[in-house]
């Protein structure tokens, strides 16, 4: 992963170093690493290629960690893609089948039966592959934040309590 730094001296990125190095994209913090996590779940749910520059573009107006976006991206890669794809498939033609649910006659009866693996791609594995993603990407994004918003806390309470331990432990000693 390049630094802050090299990223500083890119002739490409020279335009709007001022804007992409501001410190309060990089700084760790309990606002910005969780909008990170729920950004690059985002980006490397949706967007098949280019997911670290397009997470860091558009970290910029949500005040997102760059870094925390960037590295929640390699959540897919290519051995967890090809499952969450299948699965983006199952659950998206799940979710858009609810007209056979509904009483009366599905509009599923009145489609075209077998015209081909074209059809079949573009009018049923595609919109249903794209729900599906949309809805992992949505989930991804929720647990991301509230995921790492909790171990946030988690962490921050237990450097209190053991701060407390050693200036209780430091105070019996300095009163003996």
């Amino acid at each position: 992963m390049p630094t802050r730094e090299s990223m500083g001296e890119n002739r490409w990125l020279r335009p709007v170093a001022h804007r992409v190095l501001a410190p309060e994209l990089w700084r760790f913090t309990r606002r910005s690493v969780p909008r990170g996590v729920a950004l690059g779940m985002v980006t490397g749910i949706l967007i098949p290629m280019g997911q670290i520059p397009a997470s860091a573009v558009l970290a910029l107006p949500l005040r997102a960690n760059i870094p925390a976006a960037a590295l929640t991206t390699f959540f897919t890669n290519p051995i967890t893609t090809p499952p969450l794809w299948v699965a983006a498939y199952w659950v998206g033609a799940w979710l858009l089948r609810f007209d056979a649910k509904v009483p009366g006659q599905p509009l599923a009866t009145h489609a075209q039966v077998n015209v081909g693996w074209l059809d079949w791609l573009l009018v049923d594995a595609g919109p249903a592959t794209l729900v599906g993603l949309l809805f992992f990407s949505l989930l991804g994004a929720l647990v991301g934040y509230f995921g790492s918003a909790f171990g946030w806390r988690l962490w921050i309470g237990r450097k209190w309590r053991r701060r407390h331990r050693r200036s209780a432990r430091h105070e019996d000693t300095s009163l003996n």
